[in-house]
């Protein structure tokens, strides 16, 4: 991805590629963008623009405006190793995970760990941060700033959201940061996510949902798919995803002001009158 990972590489800074048709091309033109995000912040390079329109930059000053406007504190941002936030994402999940000492959480589509980082601090040494990316280099990234950071209680694992790499009923909380939009199969997503919580368990996501329904030329356009917007799922959707995997109390709640950085992500496009961010939570029944 990240898996958008955590994502959400713009219009702007997505890779020259057409999409063949099927589930697997889809996930590998994914996997190839974000590679190439993590490459460019290894690098230390933006993506050929000053004003960083992927959020990838060598700019610390840019990430922190970047993550700032997507709802996290300064304070979140000093508390992780250099090179963690990479300005992508479309939320804070955190901010709605209610994080407990001693929970697991899952993180589906971890890209550099950033936000694994935040929730390690909120579940102390008793608890434990599973990251899941399907692109080895954001993986590397992750355990990269795992070791810089000294964080003990964080693990990272290849894999893809749909087949997560995690036994049954392993997880408190899964969170997720602009990933699940990402995917060919969200229903497979919500079933898998719902295997690997336990009774009881719940889902904080923030994601990139449809409120109308995108036309065919920006729902096939390969740039704003890996953009995270042209793969994203009209609302009754995925309440109706979630409830047949077997999620209960299920809320998404759009974010109106989102539509000012979505329309940084695609300049021109007009996308930011088809989606919008939005929290997404539901639970696990306990029994």
């Amino acid at each position: 991805m990240s898996d958008k990972e955590d994502c959400c590489a713009p219009d702007c800074c997505a890779p020259e590629v057409t999409l063949v048709d099927g589930p697997d091309a889809h996930r590998q033109e994914v996997r190839q963008a974000y590679a190439e995000v993590a490459q460019a912040n290894n690098e230390n390079s933006a993506c050929g623009v000053g004003a960083s329109c992927c959020g990838v930059s060598d700019d610390a000053a840019i990430n922190t405006l970047i993550s700032t406007r997507l709802g996290y504190s300064e304070a979140d941002l000093a508390q992780v190793p250099s090179g963690a936030d990479m300005g992508l994402g479309c939320g804070n999940p955190k901010a709605i995970a209610s994080l407990k000492p001693g929970e697991v959480v899952v993180d589906l589509g971890s890209g550099g760990g950033f936000d694994c980082f935040l929730a390690a601090s909120e579940v102390g040494k008793d608890g434990r941060v599973i990251g899941v990316d399907m692109t080895p280099d954001m993986l590397s990234k992750a355990r990269g700033n795992a070791l810089k950071g000294s964080y003990t209680n964080v693990q990272f694992r290849l894999g893809e959201i749909e087949h997560l790499p995690i036994a049954d009923a392993t997880a408190d909380v899964i969170i997720s940061n602009c990933v699940i939009n990402l995917s060919p199969d969200k229903a497979q997503v919500f079933r898998d996510a719902f295997r690997v919580l336990k009774p009881g368990g719940r889902l904080a996501i923030s994601d990139v949902v449809a409120t109308v329904e995108l036309p065919e030329e920006m729902r096939n356009d390969p740039k704003l798919i890996a953009g995270c917007m042209g793969n994203a799922s009209l609302i009754d959707d995925l309440e109706e995803n979630m409830s047949a995997a077997g999620f209960s109390d299920i809320r998404i709640q759009p974010k109106d002001e989102s539509h000012d950085f979505i329309r940084d992500w695609a300049p021109g496009r007009g996308v930011e009158d088809f989606v919008v961010s939005a929290t997404i939570e539901a639970v696990k029944p306990a029994g």
